[in-house]
């Protein structure tokens, strides 16, 4: 009755007839065609880059992506599937600058954006024969014959168009976005690529006075005092136009007898500062809630005339864990600086330039290295009486999985809808 099957089943073979006849006999076409006047499906795929060759990743997202098409198709309505790649980014750039032996934004300039943007373009489709391979045999129905490529004029005019349209109904605004940024590549990278790359090194931490202008509650004392800040990052001093406590952190003013000079600071780290059994004047104890408002004068001068700045903050993501209790806010360069800074109505100064050297907004460092400033800076409050301690800590710190050089965190131009 039946015919007789061969308890050796060779699969890929199996595998690659079915290939085969859905070759020969354009299933997937038809599958398209034969449904080209019910309700369509709208599939869009977002591309890979044609630069590398598909892994785990690819296979198994391109697996689901050809589940929903052809369940969708199966429920009788039309699903065109057109496969695309992603020509634009930091992976064809970076083999682009290694093929032309370049590197970085100003030796891209240079040679020519246009020498640049050609080597670019004959690279970016190395890999297409190897996809379409990979992607017919894992049985994934989709045109490749018809595919799109974000370089393409059509493609690029497209997307100016939904982004006028998107501009011209008031739905875009420009704001910034904190992100980890290569000075290397002159380029901001995901989150995803900068946790790729963590190293342990040694960086300063030092310990800096801000003089209080004005304060809403008695420290105790009519002299001088000061809010003691800690960082890790000399080089955002300079860019310092805020400071932050925590509303329910309990903080002190005490007066230091090796010097006489009186400093606030969170309860709690005071072990930090005075060794034990070392004598100190508490002049008065405070909640963190209590010193919002209070005003401080400029760590540095380069931006004293800054809007609403120079003032203490409060907010929840400040603990005693570490420093002082007190957080030196420096918005470009930090994400929770930029959201605090950004609700207090504070705006960001970012002296900086692409290759994270100092402008001459900051004359006293320009044309520094932002990392290399570091001792320079450090040198600088040392000769002005604003730095109360330094030391050197070994901590986890973000390189460039390319390069291998340190990343910064800063602000970068970003468009919102």
């Amino acid at each position: 009755m039946f015919t007789p099957v061969s308890s050796q089943v060779d699969f890929t073979k199996m595998e690659t007839d079915v290939l085969a006849f859905w070759q020969s006999q354009e299933i997937f076409e038809k599958s398209v065609s034969q449904r080209s006047e019910n309700e369509p499906f709208v599939f869009y795929d977002g591309p890979p880059f044609a630069t590398g060759l598909p892994h785990y990743g690819h296979l198994l997202a391109g697996t689901i992506k050809d589940v929903v098409p052809r369940y969708q198709t199966m429920c009788g309505r039309c699903v065109e599937r057109v496969f695309g790649w992603d020509c634009h980014g930091l992976p064809i750039e970076a083999l682009a600058q290694d093929a032309l032996e370049v590197s970085g934004a100003p030796a891209i300039k240079e040679l020519g954006v246009d020498v640049f943007n050609e080597e670019c373009r004959s690279m970016v489709l190395t890999y297409v024969d190897e996809w379409r391979k990979t992607v017919s045999r894992m049985g994934r129905w989709v045109d490749f014959d018809h595919g799109y490529k974000t370089m393409d004029p059509s493609f690029m005019e497209t997307i100016w168009w939904v982004f006028k349209q998107l501009w011209d109904k008031g739905r875009v605004y420009r704001a910034h976005r904190i992100m980890p940024y290569s000075c290397k590549l002159n380029t901001p990278l995901s989150n995803f690529e900068a946790n790729r790359n963590y190293q342990d090194v040694q960086d300063p931490a030092v310990t800096v006075r801000m003089r209080i202008r004005s304060c809403p509650v008695d420290l105790g004392t009519d002299g001088d005092v000061f809010f003691l800040a800690w960082t890790t990052t000399p080089w955002t001093l300079p860019e310092n136009l805020a400071l932050c406590v925590g509303a329910d952190i309990d903080y002190v003013a005490v007066r230091d007898p090796a010097n006489g000079h009186v400093y606030v600071l969170a309860e709690a780290r005071l072990g930090e500062y005075f060794r034990k059994g070392e004598e100190y004047e508490l002049l008065a104890k405070l909640k963190g809630e209590s010193l919002r408002g209070a005003t401080y004068e400029p760590l540095f001068p380069f931006f004293a005339d800054q809007a609403n700045s120079f003032r203490v903050l409060v907010d929840g993501f400040v603990t005693t864990a570490d420093g002082t209790g007190i957080v030196h806010m420096a918005p470009a360069y930090g994400e929770d600086d930029y959201r605090i800074c950004r609700a207090a109505g504070i705006e960001l100064v970012d002296p900086l330039d692409e290759d994270g050297r100092f402008t001459d907004q900051v004359p006293e460092f320009a044309g520094m290295h932002c990392k290399e400033a570091d001792k320079h800076i450090i040198r600088w409050l040392k000769g002005h009486d604003k730095l109360v301690h330094q030391s050197t800590i070994v901590h986890s710190y973000p390189f460039c999985e390319r390069t291998d050089t340190p990343l910064i965190y800063r602000a970068i131009d970003a468009w919102s809808v």
